[in-house]
């Protein structure tokens, strides 16, 4: 497939997970990338995936001056943006009375506040049509314990992905959401969870998947590459939910 063929494409949080399988789907679809990554063991992990031909960038996705920073490095290296996968993100689950303001703050800036300013600050590098696709969650939609600020941080994108529309739809820019369920990725081993309370939780959350399983991360960079291309040129504030009918149950 060739369905990215020269386009200038921007993933964040791309060393892992959902965003290093989705640089690998651009790259093979044609596109030029940059990813981002937090650390240099990560970004080197990644450059060990990606080959030689994507570019990267050490960024805190929840600074602010990060993100100007990060965009200036894209015109320098691309001139114009055809697509922006923002995905980077943390994911902390703590009951209510667990929380505290810097705990707070952190997850709101990585999630939220981060991808707004760094939108903001990509607003006259992108082309003239381009593509942005956040990465939400079906947590945004169900009433799971432990997870209000990040499902809060995720509903933020969704509805930033349909008010922005309206705004820049006249400068060529469309803004999507792909929303996964529960998907095989390394953010379950950050949970801090002992390793038999992580699989009894796994197993409690495949139990009520219509389909009995995890998602793999291809299956949902697969929906980011239609949203990337110009094969969506209709969607426009939409969300694509890829949680195996969760969210139906």
């Amino acid at each position: 497939m060739n369905r990215l063929h020269s386009k200038r494409a921007l993933v964040t949080g791309g060393t892992s997970g959902i965003g290093l399988e989705t640089a690998k789907q651009f790259l093979a679809e044609g596109a030029r990338v940059m990813v981002t990554g937090s650390s240099d063991e990560s970004l080197a992990e990644a450059r060990r995936q990606l080959g030689g031909d994507a570019l990267f960038s050490q960024t805190d996705a929840g600074d602010l001056q990060a993100q100007a920073k990060l965009a200036q490095q894209v015109r320098d290296a691309f001139g114009l943006l055809d697509v922006a996968f923002i995905n980077a993100g943390i994911g902390v689950f703590m009951p209510l009375e667990a929380w505290d303001e810097a705990a707070f703050d952190r997850s709101m800036a990585v999630n939220f506040k981060g991808p707004f300013f760094l939108l903001q600050a990509l607003l006259g590098t992108f082309a003239n049509p381009a593509s942005v696709i956040f990465n939400g969650s079906v947590n945004a939609h169900l009433g799971m314990p432990a997870s209000s600020v990040y499902s809060a941080t995720k509903a933020g994108l969704i509805s930033l992905a349909k008010t922005l529309s309206g705004e820049l739809a006249t400068r060529g820019i469309r803004l999507n959401t792909v929303s996964p369920g529960t998907v095989t990725t390394p953010i379950y081993g950050k949970l801090g969870m002992p390793a038999d309370a992580l699989q009894q939780m796994k197993d409690g959350l495949t139990a009520v998947i219509p389909l009995h399983r995890f998602g793999s991360p291809v299956e949902i960079a697969k929906a980011v590459v239609f949203l990337a291309s110009d094969e969506s040129t209709y969607a426009v504030g939409s969300e694509f939910i890829l949680d195996g009918g969760l969210t139906i149950a």
